[in-house]
């Protein structure tokens, strides 16, 4: 058994919450969750070991760094993402783990729409806040990274949508990591109550190399009675963060979530993207992309959950992979005893651009009921060099040749966003990466 080594302890997470004026009941949340970590077990990504990496040394649990006041004063990849729509409106910055600039409009504060970061949203609005942080979707006792996550949550947001309101402009929260020691344990709620309608998208962009660094990111999605609801999210995080990230939704009836996930961190990442479909009628559609180089590794397991009657659950990944990258791509589809005239749809590709590059598609079906419809595609293989060839013929250089085979490839997905910012920034980031 190896002994797990810890970068904080439980005086330093008493510390952290008082000096947040946390509520009571977050502060002993944190510790029973702390308690129990040590004694739960990893998860077990399928075909992809993660015992040895690296999840709980880090350089500092909190980190105070000087707050932007303008949106001008952001790093210019940060300055790069923001879409028009909410630059000057609704937009959350967080620098390392310190909130930085809240702009809400007047209009949503009128509707009784709550956007703010993770501490005020525990300090201001404790009770609506604790009725869904890590009690819905995600419990703190699922395996020691979400009991780990529970206890050291440092950063986030919280956005709650009342009932009837929908929201028309995107809502976008931007999460800069500039600061080598910093440590991010973020959470991030997105609650639509009843006939309502938001898009949320959200960026991590590390600017900064780091010899050691931990990213535990936990997302809960709540879509009530016939609500919608566009998540969007692209993660470029640094070459040595190991990234655990877990995106998870549930759906009422007749409610709605579609994922836009760009996944193109280039240190080793696991991620968890999970919705299950618990009301009658419910829809999920889940869209990532991926891009792999150097010599990381990635498991991407997406998953969705039929137990309402007549849900449909879509999956579509693809992902590119250069160099020594490796990846495994699970893609699960279950629908539940009882969830009768449901469909579940899912489709899963990986293109690899050199020899020792590895890509691994497994699509899996768990049928439990008979009255259904479900289907599955999978595919790994190498770039055609008859494909480079033919455009190398007509003098385009092999770089530019494979460039063009990536973004041919990744089409399918990036063009099919539902989230036009996100497509957007994806195309800008798959540039950035093919190019270097």
């Amino acid at each position: 058994m190896t002994e797990t080594k810890w970068s904080v302890d439980e005086s330093a997470i008493r510390d952290f919450s008082a000096t947040n004026n946390e509520p009571e009941w977050l502060l002993n949340l944190r510790l029973d969750a702390f308690n129990k970590a040590a004694d739960l077990p990893l998860p077990k990504p399928d075909k992809t070991k993660i015992d040895k990496w690296n999840f709980t040394e880090f350089g500092a649990h909190s980190v105070q760094s000087a707050a932007y006041t303008q949106l001008t004063q952001l790093p210019q990849a940060a300055q790069a993402v923001i879409g028009e729509e909410t630059a000057s409106q609704n937009i959350y910055v967080q620098r390392n783990n310190t909130p930085s600039i809240l702009n809400v409009s007047a209009q949503l504060k009128e509707a009784g729409v709550i956007f703010t970061d993770f501490s005020t949203a525990a300090r201001e609005h404790s009770e609506v806040f604790q009725k869904f942080f890590m009690q819905q979707v995600v419990k703190a006792d699922e395996h020691k990274l979400t009991a780990l996550h529970a206890a050291l949550v440092n950063g986030g947001v919280f956005l709650y949508v009342p009932k009837n309101v929908e929201i028309q402009e995107p809502i976008q929260a931007v999460f800069i990591h500039d600061d080598a020691q910093a440590a991010l344990f973020n959470h991030v709620i997105v609650a639509a109550d009843a006939n309502s309608k938001v898009t949320y998208v959200e960026n991590y962009i590390s600017t900064v190399k780091t010899e050691q660094g931990v990213a535990n990111i936990v997302t809960e999605v709540i879509a009530g009675d016939n609500a919608q609801v566009s998540y969007g999210a692209v993660d470029t995080l640094a070459e040595n963060m190991t990234t655990y990230v877990n995106r998870r939704g549930i759906t009422s009836p007749n409610a709605r979530i579609d994922w836009s996930l760009g996944i193109m961190n280039d240190g080793n990442t696991v991620s968890e993207n999970v919705t299950n479909l618990i009301g009658d009628g419910s829809f999920a559609d889940t869209k990532t992309v991926v891009v792999g180089r150097g010599k990381q590794s990635m498991n991407f397991t997406t998953k969705v959950v039929h137990f309402g009657k007549h849900t449909e659950g879509y999956i579509l990944k693809h992902g590119v992979m250069k160099d020594e990258a490796k990846s495994i791509f699970n893609g699960i589809g279950k629908i539940e005893h009882g969830a009768s005239k449901s469909n579940a749809e899912q489709e899963s590709r990986v293109l690899m651009l050199s020899e020792k590059a590895r890509g691994d598609a497994n699509p899996i079906l768990l049928i439990d009921e008979d009255d259904v419809t479900a289907g599955h595609a999978a595919s790994v293989g190498r770039v055609d060099p008859l494909q480079l060839y033919y455009l190398m013929s007509r003098g385009i250089t092999k770089q530019e040749a494979e460039r063009l085979v990536i973004h041919g490839f990744l089409a399918p997905v990036v063009n099919n966003l539902p989230i036009e910012n996100v497509k957007k920034q994806l195309t800008g980031v798959i540039e950035r990466k093919v190019r270097q």
